[in-house]
């Protein structure tokens, strides 16, 4: 059984993604070739978004949106801990500070009513993080940041192909970015990320910081990096696309399946009022986590834990002063979430026999 088949995705799309990388072979523009600016134009209409800048990597991505605010030393960005690291390393990378609050208990996201007290004098934007696939609350998150005059950067890396109200995520703050990685519900076969604005003087920028900095070649105008998406990552996002959105039902299907099926022996994730959840992993919470996932894969099951410890527990962010207990309910998350076998091939014979394995374990 796989954690996620992607073995089975390249199989049933092969000749498309054949195909596609067969035409970048065949005219050898490895670097911003045509399919780059072809997905770009795919991607922004998908998400809803008047631009669409594919970058290296979802990390890369988040570097580029805080430098084209103009976002540096002494800045902060408001963001939660319970996530993965990039999204508070790059403010390091450009020397700002990462200011943690909690995260809500039931959906993981960050905690809106925490919001507003964390902002100072040098708060330049706030970086909700949609974990495990569903939005925060971005219309309460927007009416903030635009009453404090701030930016909002949805990072997006978990979520691509999830709404919010009939809007889809990318398409709903001022930047939005996304991750390609492999294993995202969109995923290329390498790294590979997205940005997103209906803003042009910032798209402009965007791209300019992607490519050294310029808007064409040999004129600089900014300190900038290569963060550009190579061609065949791009040829292999325009061959899934046209699947994208039956892979997206799909895993709501499994996921709401999942969740009735399981109810009754742990917590569930539950899909918040006007949201759809694209479970880029399929998350349970229980007290006895470390129990159930031996026991899981003493039954031949794999699981994952995202993430056993929070940012703030992290050396490398130790000097900003945080203490364990100062996040209690980020802290409680990370010994108590796990997630289970989730892409949009799971059949429900394999589900069925990971809900049973999960029922055994719980006891």
């Amino acid at each position: 059984m796989q954690f996620i088949d992607l073995k089975t995705q390249y199989e049933t799309y092969q000749s498309e993604i054949d195909a596609r990388m067969n035409a970048v072979m065949q005219h050898g523009r490895f670097i911003m070739g045509p399919e780059v600016a072809e997905s770009e134009t795919a991607l922004a209409e998908y998400a809803g978004a008047k631009h669409c800048i594919t970058v290296s990597s979802g990390t890369h991505s988040l570097e580029i949106a805080l430098r084209a605010l103009d976002i540096g030393p002494d800045d902060e960005v408001i963001t939660a801990p319970f996530t993965w690291i990039s999204s508070s390393e790059v403010m390091l990378l450009v020397g700002a500070k990462p200011v943690f609050i909690d995260v809500d208990p039931v959906t993981f996201n960050i905690n809106v009513d925490q919001l507003e007290s964390a902002i100072t004098p040098n708060t330049k934007a706030i970086l909700p993080i949609c974990l495990f696939g569903q939005m925060p609350d971005f219309e309460r998150i927007n009416a903030i940041a635009e009453k404090h005059g701030i930016a909002v950067i949805e990072d997006a890396a978990q979520s691509f192909g999830a709404t919010q109200n009939g809007k889809r995520s990318c398409g709903v703050t001022q930047i939005a970015s996304t991750s390609f990685f492999p294993a995202k519900p969109l995923g290329c076969y390498g790294d590979g990320g997205a940005l997103f604005t209906d803003d042009d003087e910032i798209a402009t920028k965007l791209r300019a910081i992607r490519t050294h900095g310029g808007t064409k070649r040999h004129h600089h105008t900014l300190v900038g990096t290569n963060g550009r998406f190579d061609t065949l990552q791009a040829a292999v996002i325009l061959a899934k696309l046209p699947h994208f959105q039956k892979e997206v039902d799909r895993r709501g299907t499994i996921g709401a399946r999942y969740s009735d099926l399981l109810r009754d022996v742990c917590q569930v994730p539950e899909v918040a009022d006007g949201n759809t959840h694209v479970y880029a992993q399929y998350t349970i919470r229980l007290p006895n986590r470390d129990a159930v996932s031996a026991s899981l894969k003493e039954a031949g099951i794999p699981t994952a834990i995202y993430y056993p410890k929070c940012l703030h527990e992290q050396p490398v962010f130790s000097h900003f002063g945080y203490d364990y207990g100062d996040f209690p309910e980020s802290e409680a998350a990370s010994k108590e979430v796990l997630s289970l076998p989730m892409h949009p091939f799971l059949t429900e014979c394999d589900q069925d026999s990971i809900v049973a394995a999960v029922k055994n374990a719980v006891g």
